[in-house]
């Protein structure tokens, strides 16, 4: 026998069952203990770029961005756990007919109201973007409903890009900044800060010069109504428009143009861009003509699509109005999370449950595998009990809480071996599993491997709690110490916080 495997049986027919020696399992709860358990460095040395979130200035951060933040911060963590160096960047739409909707907005609320932009500078964040969300609304109805209004925004569409007109630069300019100080602070709240920013602004200059190099290369053609067209019907795909006729960019030649810019600007080995399924077909279109004018980016490149999260109140519409922010979910969440924290005594208590409510909403989205849809059901996603993000997060706390109780420094993992319990024999036969799951997440970009990992954790951890006296007994706290570890560990992978008091 050999130091790691104590026995082998013959389990049946074309089984065979390994098992695994205590000795070793023990040595391998004491590497749990150390801060960069886990993480590994197979991608060292790797320049990895993910692109996530995706906001669009003048409009509502709604649930969507708040799955594709959830998403695309644990990929970049899962593949910075693993050596690589990693830039987390966004993308986000400050110019298109969407600006243009809610400037015509802007413009109408303020006549209405009698407002002008200089009394509205003393107003808090939270306030500018109520105006603002109730201006996109206004306009996107009116672009709808009233051809007039169709006109003048796609006039006013131009002027926008041209920057031509001082008075509705100005709406631009502000309307602009304070949309991104806004999403500021939802990404504060998520525990993303993000290293690059790239806008359409700039992508779309870049797109249009793609689109001449795409029609000289005879991938891009003139459609019939004089837009230049990419006819997909060739390689099993569809006709999308790259630039329109009246000469401006589509979002399809702005996407080709950020992966130039973005590689431009820093010269990645991978790049993923995580977005919502409703528009993979959109980005098979996109990535195929990449290939064909820039192949070595287009090998580079990773389109990772997710679902969406469904309400019980039906489909949000950003046009009427009628959107759940995230901002207006996280809020929701907390306070179901107050409310079931009730009278009971916790430290820095509206931190805690903005943390867990944060929690709650990651895991609901990572415990599954990304690609899938999610209900949302606040009540049951605040749990303490069952598959939540909060259950593993209380199990951090109650093992924090142990430690606390122990007062003890323990330098040597001093495991009675032969006297180990079933409750701690099956916490050793899974703490040694988490640098497999790490490693498995990543290689399949599944944050959900880690996530299921963690819960099996934390319930064997709890059975043993629940039976064992652990104060007084150093072995036991030691066992703690590493399970501690893992899960803090674990919950940060996927960008969770780890309350020490819940």
């Amino acid at each position: 026998m050999n130091r790691l495997i104590g026995k082998i049986e013959v389990a049946g027919a074309g089984f065979i069952n390994f098992y695994l020696k205590p000795e070793w399992l023990a040595a391998e709860a004491d590497r749990a203990t150390a801060g960069e358990y886990g993480k590994n460095k197979k991608l060292t040395g790797k320049k990895v770029m993910v692109e996530y979130t995706d906001p669009n200035p003048f409009k509502e951060f709604h649930i969507g961005h708040l799955m594709s933040n959830t998403i695309g911060e644990a990929i970049a963590r899962l593949v910075a756990a693993q050596g690589a160096t990693v830039k987390r960047v966004n993308y986000q739409g400050d110019v298109g007919l969407h600006v243009a909707k809610a400037i015509w907005g802007m413009q109408h609320e303020l006549a209405e109201k009698k407002l002008t932009i200089k009394k509205m500078k003393v107003w808090g964040l939270q306030e500018r973007q109520k105006f603002m969300g109730a201006a996109y609304a206004r306009g996107a109805t009116a672009y709808e409903d009233d051809a007039a209004a169709k006109v003048a925004m796609h006039t006013l569409n131009k002027h926008i890009y041209d920057r031509d007109d001082a008075t509705i630069n100005e709406l631009y300019d502000v309307g602009r900044a304070w949309s991104l100080e806004y999403f500021e602070t939802i990404y504060a709240r998520l525990g993303t800060k993000f290293d690059e920013y790239f806008f359409e602004s700039e992508a779309g200059k870049v797109g249009l010069e793609v689109v001449e190099e795409g029609l000289l290369k005879h991938v891009l053609e003139i459609g019939d109504d004089g837009a230049v067209v990419y006819k997909g019907e060739k390689d099993g795909l569809h006709t999308r428009v790259f630039r329109n006729k009246l000469g401006l960019p589509t979002y399809e030649a702005k996407d080709l143009g950020l992966a130039k810019t973005k590689y431009g600007r820093w010269a990645y080995d991978r790049s993923y861009i995580v977005t919502a399924n409703e528009i993979t077909e959109y980005f098979k279109v996109v990535l195929t003509v990449m290939a064909q004018l820039y192949p070595d980016l287009a090998a580079k490149t990773t389109h990772l699509p997710h679902g969406i999260m469904k309400l019980p109140t039906g489909k949000m519409s950003s046009r009427t109005g009628k959107v759940v922010t995230g901002e207006g979910l996280l809020n929701e969440l907390k306070d179901t999370v107050l409310a079931k924290i009730g009278d009971r005594e916790v430290a820095d208590k509206e931190q805690v449950a903005d943390r867990v409510a944060v929690g709650a909403l990651k895991y609901t989205v990572l415990k599954q595998q990304v690609g899938g849809d999610i209900v949302y059901e606040p009540s049951k996603m605040t749990n303490l009990e069952g598959d939540t993000g909060p259950y593993i997060q209380y199990t951090y706390a109650r093992a924090t809480s142990v430690l606390a109780k122990a007062k003890t420094e323990i330098h040597d993992l001093r495991f009675m071996i032969q006297e180990i319990n079933a409750e701690e024999l099956s916490i050793l036969r899974w703490l040694y599993r988490y640098p497999e799951a790490i490693e498995e997440a990543g290689r399949q970009y599944a944050p959900h491997i880690v996530a299921s990992y963690l819960y099996e954790l934390a319930g064997r951890y709890n059975t043993f709690y629940n039976k064992h006296q652990i104060v007084g007994n150093e072995e036991r706290v030691y066992l703690t110490r590493a399970v501690a570890n893992v899960l803090a560990s674990g919950l940060d992978v996927l960008g969770i916080a780890a309350p020490q008091s819940m």
